[in-house]
C-alpha cells in the first residue's frame, strides 16, 4: 500500500514512518526532502499541484501549524496554513485514486475548555476559542462540505481529533512540570482534583494502522489514551520517572486564588489564567473510535505512555 503523508519529517510523521514503514510504502511531502529511513521519498508542494506524485493509496495530512501557547503568531498565519493546505491536499485526494485521506484536527477544533464533570465527544457543537481552533474547524468545513461521509463508499475520510500528543522526541506541555519536579520544588496545588486526558504516540500509531487498513466508517473521530489522570497523579509519575517522591502540598484553595489574583496585579509567575491552565480539567472519550476499531482497550496504558515520553527526557 502506497501512504503519502504530509509533514512527514515531524514529530508525529517521523513516528508513524516508524510504524508503517515496514509494512507499507511510506512517501512524504513536505517543505524540506532530507533522506530518511523509511521514507521512499519526499516530494514537494511544487509536486502536488504540477500533479507530479504517482499512484497513493492513502493520504495523511499532517502539515499544520502547531498551537502557539505564547499567542505570538499573527491568527491569519494559523488559516493560511491549517486550512489552507488542508483544501489543497484535499482537493487533491478528491481528484486522484487514493481512496483514504486522514486529515489531523485537534479536540481544540470542538471545544477550547470541558467542564469538571464532562467528557468532550463527537457529538458536541464546535465552539473554538482562537485562531489555531477555528482555523481547524474551518478546514474541517471545508471537507464535510465537498464530502459526503455517509454517502461515497469508494472513498473514505476520517477527521482525527487528537488531545495532547506526547512521545519520546517531544515533551510536548510536560515540558513545564517535569522541569518543577527535577528541581525538586513541591507541587502546591494538590488540592485542585482535576482530570486530563493524553495522547501517547504508541496509541496513536495504533489506531493510525486501523484506520488505514481497517473496515472504519467515514467520519469524525476523537483521540486519547484510555485513561484520564489528575495532575497529582501526573506528578507522582513524573516522580516514579525520576525515581524520587512525590512532594505535593494540598494548600487551600481559596489561599492559591488569592495569590493567583495577587500575581496577576504584581506580574508573578502564578496568576489566575496560568492557575486555570495548571488546574482545569479536559477529558476526552475515545469510546467512537475504539468502537469502529472493534477494541475494547487501546494497547498503551496512560501512566505506561507518560513513563516512556518521561524517561526519553533523561537521555
Amino acid at each position: 500500500m502506497n501512504i503519502l503523508i504530509t509533514g512527514v519529517h515531524g514529530f508525529v510523521g517521523s513516528n508513524l514512518v516508524k510504524a508503517m514503514g515496514g509494512k507499507h510504502a511510506v512517501y512524504g511531502l513536505d517543505i524540506v526532502a532530507p533522506a530518511v529511513a523509511g521514507v521512499v521519498k519526499t516530494f514537494t508542494w511544487e509536486d502536488l499541484d504540477a500533479k507530479r506524485i504517482p499512484h497513493m493509496d492513502v493520504i495523511i495530512h499532517l502539515a499544520g501549524k502547531a498551537h502557539d501557547t505564547k499567542n505570538k503568531s499573527a491568527a491569519q498565519l494559523y488559516f493560511d496554513i491549517n486550512t489552507g493546505l488542508t483544501k489543497r491536499v484535499f482537493d487533491y485526494f478528491l481528484a486522484s485514486g487514493a481512496t483514504r485521506f486522514v486529515f489531523f484536527s485537534s479536540v481544540k477544533a470542538a471545544a477550547n475548555s470541558v467542564g469538571d464533570n464532562e467528557v468532550l465527544t463527537e457529538e458536541v457543537i464546535p465552539w473554538p476559542v482562537g485562531p489555531y481552533g477555528e482555523s481547524k474547524i474551518a478546514a474541517e468545513k471545508y471537507i464535510n462540505e465537498n464530502f459526503d461521509m455517509g454517502a461515497d463508499a469508494s472513498k473514505r475520510v476520517y477527521i482525527l481529533r487528537p488531545c495532547m500528543i506526547h512521545g519520546p522526541g517531544n515533551k510536548g506541555n510536560l515540558n513545564l512540570l517535569y522541569s518543577v519536579v527535577r528541581r525538586g520544588i513541591p507541587w502546591p496545588l494538590g488540592a485542585f482534583e482535576n482530570r486530563r486526558s493524553f495522547t501517547s504516540i504508541g496509541n496513536l500509531c495504533f489506531v493510525m494502522e486501523g484506520l488505514v487498513t481497517g473496515n472504519v466508517p467515514s467520519g469524525i473521530y476523537h483521540m486519547g489514551d484510555d485513561e484520564a489522570l489528575s495532575t497529582n497523579e501526573l506528578i507522582s509519575v513524573i516522580c516514579e520517572s525520576l525515581d524520587r517522591k512525590a512532594r505535593i502540598w494540598h494548600l487551600p484553595k481559596g489561599l492559591m486564588l488569592g495569590l493567583a489574583s495577587v500575581g496577576g496585579v504584581l506580574r508573578l509567575p502564578l496568576n489566575r489564567d496560568r492557575l486555570q491552565k495548571l488546574t482545569e480539567s479536559y477529558v476526552v472519550s475515545n469510546a467512537k473510535i475504539k468502537g469502529a476499531l472493534g477494541v475494547t482497550k487501546l494497547p498503551v496504558s496512560a501512566r505506561e505512555g507518560l513513563l516512556v515520553t518521561l524517561n526519553s527526557f533523561k537521555g
